[in-house]
């Protein structure tokens, strides 16, 4: 019989609006649930980040890594090929000391991916050196590249409005982050019959904090994860 495992799973959507709809994370759940072996242990909640591939700062990646090297579990990721062009993700696995497999490539390790980070550098260098020589080619046409242009706009205060509604969706990004990171935890309860009450109870005995980071949960709290990611009240 196979030596059960412990793993800790991250998920990561593109858009705020996939993350909410769940599409691409019920895919990557599937994936996640495929590949456990019978006995094997996946810690909740899960560590779902909703980020553009092209960022660099990925909190719930350090989150999860952290968790696994203090319960000394393995990172599962569902699907690396997303994210095998991303040299800052890949060297971020390597240098964590925290082993991992992505089900869609099980024979990746910390070893292999170093090789995938060289290979995602040597793309973001080639890619940029064909950018600058589009550009320089058209400057040789004539065509002006930055700068202060006539009639160029300053700032408005409809600029001013459109960075508060920037900062507003920031805010509404993190509360998505938490909402689906203890979702998989309360839909289990929901399905074993619990009330909302006695979600919020069993939420705060296992030690998970609220979105906002507390450990107060209360009906109303779960009801309010329910109803941002419209799954409905229980």
């Amino acid at each position: 019989m196979a030596t059960p495992r412990t793993f800790i799973s991250y998920l990561r959507v593109s858009t705020a609006r996939q993350g909410r709809s769940g599409l691409g994370i019920e895919a990557q759940q599937a994936a996640i649930g495929a590949f456990l072996r019978p006995g094997d242990h996946l810690l909740t909640p899960p560590y779902v980040e909703v980020e553009s591939g092209r960022k660099e700062d990925r909190p719930e990646l350090a989150k999860a890594l952290a968790r696994c090297r203090a319960t000394g579990a393995t990172l599962l990721i569902a699907k690396l090929d997303r994210l095998a062009r991303d040299a800052h993700f890949l060297l971020g696995l390597q240098k964590s000391g925290v082993e991992f497999i992505a089900c869609d490539l099980p024979n990746a390790n910390r070893l292999t991916i170093g090789i995938l980070a060289m290979v995602a550098e040597e793309e973001a260098r080639a890619i940029s050196a064909r950018t600058k020589a589009a550009l320089a080619a058209a400057k040789a046409r004539g065509k002006v590249l930055g700068g202060v242009r006539p009639g160029q706009r300053v700032l408005t205060a409809e600029d001013s409005k459109r960075g508060a509604e920037a900062g507003v969706a920031v805010r509404q990004r993190n509360a998505d982050h938490a909402a689906h990171r203890v979702l998989p935890r309360i839909e289990a309860l929901r399905a074993e019959g619990g009330t909302l009450a006695s979600i919020a109870a069993s939420l705060a005995a296992e030690g998970i904090p609220t979105p906002r980071g507390g450990a107060g949960w209360t009906a109303t709290a779960v009801r309010r994860v329910l109803l941002r990611v419209g799954t409905g009240a229980a």
